[in-house]
Parts: structure tokens; sequence; C-alpha cells
């Protein structure tokens, strides 16, 4: 096996790819919460992505691409076999996990794949696992078997309702609770807009929030600035003080402006790269 080796790749659904990576510095070193850097040729842009899960003794990292902009259009059209050409890892402040009694862990689209490993570390410290998986649709829906694996009671949730509950993880999590559930720390990823509703009602219902703003990083080490967000009304940076923060001080609003800045422009990369592209980040 080479280093950066793609061992497996599994497509999800039409947009979300898996890949079983030869990393294995990251995997003895991996914690939940942690992200590695990955680029896949010179000149290339630095991506950062959210480890899923690891195996120290295989030496193997998992990473779960969605294709939004040209680079992880790009990463996603690798086979098995490819390698990357720089993988930079792990980084990130780990999520602080400790026995909370009941726990809730709430994943919207590809963010599922994200808590997997802040659920599963739970899981292992004792806690009761509550975890609300989210989608617009069922072939959107990713790693249920794997969530229910590591958790005591799993809810999946679809707003057209081709799958599972209809209705929202608000709907779904406060039915939760109004049962007679009683949930200390809950911890959302997903798109910003939905956790910020959800960490809102988190409060509403007495639950401690946690969100984890891995949405917004760039360049991943703390040097661009990119990533900047406001905590406790102070200037963080979600790559090195995050990505997981106490939600209840985020300013979710900002965020909600500044990532809304580029969407265009991710929009007109991906349009260029589909009609131009004709190689594997030049691996062939």
């Amino acid at each position: 096996m080479k280093e950066n080796e793609i061992l497996l790749k599994e497509q999800l659904n039409d947009v979300v790819m898996k890949f079983v990576i030869y990393k294995p510095l990251v995997a003895k070193a991996a914690k939940a919460g942690q992200f590695v850097i990955l680029r896949g040729r010179e000149g290339g842009e630095r991506v950062p992505v959210t480890l899923v899960d690891w195996d120290a003794h295989k030496g193997t990292i998992t990473v779960i691409i969605q294709s939004i902009g040209k680079s992880t259009f790009m990463f996603n059209s690798l086979s098995q076999g490819d390698c990357f050409l720089n993988i930079l890892g792990p980084l990130g402040t780990p999520v602080a996990i400790e026995n909370y009694g009941a726990t809730a862990v709430i994943g919207g689209g590809v963010g599922i794949a994200e808590v997997y490993p802040i659920a599963k570390a739970l899981k292992a410290a004792g806690n009761k696992v509550i975890s609300v998986l989210g989608a617009r649709t069922k072939d959107l829906l990713i790693l249920e078997p794997e969530m229910k694996a590591v958790s005591d009671m799993t809810i999946s949730c679809t707003d057209d309702g081709s799958y599972g509950q209809k209705g929202m993880v608000t709907d779904a999590l406060r039915g939760i609770v109004e049962a007679g559930e009683k949930i200390n720390a809950g911890f959302v990823i997903g798109p910003i807009p939905m956790m910020k509703f959800t960490s809102k009602l988190m409060l509403e219902l007495g639950i401690e929030p946690y969100a984890s703003l891995n949405p917004i990083m760039l360049d991943g080490t703390g040097m661009c600035g990119g990533c900047r967000v406001t905590v406790e009304g102070k200037v963080r940076f979600a790559c090195v003080d995050g990505p997981m923060f106490p939600a209840r001080t985020i300013d979710f609003d900002e965020l909600i402006r500044r990532t809304g800045e580029y969407k265009d422009k991710e929009k007109l990369a991906v349009s260029q790269c589909e009609k131009d592209h004709k190689c594997k980040l030049g691996l062939h």
C-alpha cells in the first residue's frame, strides 16, 4: 500500500462518496471532531474534510466528500488505487467527550457522517446516545446502519416523507423530549441554518447545545482567516479553536451571510469543471 492511497471508494448517493485511505500516522492520532486537509494535485486547492472514522491497526482513515465546488467534484472523480497528493492532519480541537448522561446527536445531510465519530465516542464514554438523522429525501440519507450501531435510539427524518418520519430534525427532537426523555447535551452538524434553529430549540428544551462550524473552513490552519466566527462576542477561528463550539453564543446570522457570498462562484466553477474535465486530477 502507498501513502495516501484510496483503498476503497463507495458511492453513497449521486453527490456523496466515501473513501477509505491509507494514512497510518493520522489514523494513529485521530480523535472525534478532528479533520484532515486534502490536496489532489500540485497547485490544487487545500480542502478540509472531517475524519469520519479511522483504524490505527490497519492504518486507514475514512472521509466522506460531497461534490459542492470544483475541488470536491474532482476529488470524487478519483478511483480506488489512486492517491491524493497530500493529506495533512489530524487538525482541529477534538470534541470534549464526557459522560453527560443522555445526549442528542443530530446530523443533517452529509453532516450525518460528521456526527458519526462523535456519537461513537459518546457511546464509548458511557452516554445514552439518541441520534436524529435528517435529509431532504431518502436518497440523501447516509450512514443510517452505522449510526444505529452506536446509538440507543435512532430517528430518521426526510423533508418529503420519502423515508422515516416526515419533517425536520427539530420536530423529531421536540417529540423525543415531549415523550419524557431528559437530554443533557446535544451535538449538531449540518447546514448552518439547520444548526441555528436546532441549537435554539435545544436551549428551549433545556439541552446544552454544541455545533460544529466546519462548513466555513478553508485553509484549515488559522492562516487565511476565512473561518473567523463570533463566539461569546469574540473572534474565533473554526479550524484551530473549533470546529465544535458551544452553540448558545455563536452568531449564526453572521455565518449565514458570509457563507452565502460565494455560492454563485461555486456554481460557476463546478459548471466549468464539468465542461472541461478530462482527467483525474492529472493522475492519468
